[in-house]
């Protein structure tokens, strides 16, 4: 009997011409539980998408290490709706 394969998240997709934010940002994704990824709610204000995430610095921006540009709330919604999508779930609401 084979494994499974695991899926790489931090890579997809796969078209897509990624740099070191773009790479950091979606493993910060992979390593959120389903449960937990199905909370998030597109309406949210960006308020409490901070409150929710609990990860966003004072000045706004998520807060990954080695990255090359900040990641906003707009780009944070962009790139978790997509992951939620590649995962196959869909959120509460």
């Amino acid at each position: 009997m084979t494994q499974p394969t695991e899926v790489n998240y931090e890579k997809m997709p796969a078209t897509l011409n990624m740099d070191e934010t773009d790479i950091n940002v979606r493993a910060y994704f992979s390593r959120m539980s389903d449960d937990r990824l199905k909370e998030y709610q597109p309406e949210w204000t960006d308020e409490q998408l901070k409150a929710w995430d609990g990860n966003f610095r004072s000045d706004g921006a998520l807060m990954l290490v080695c990255c090359e540009r900040d990641v906003e709330a707009d780009d944070y919604r962009q790139i978790i709706e997509e992951h939620i999508k590649l995962r196959g779930l869909t959120t509460d609401g």
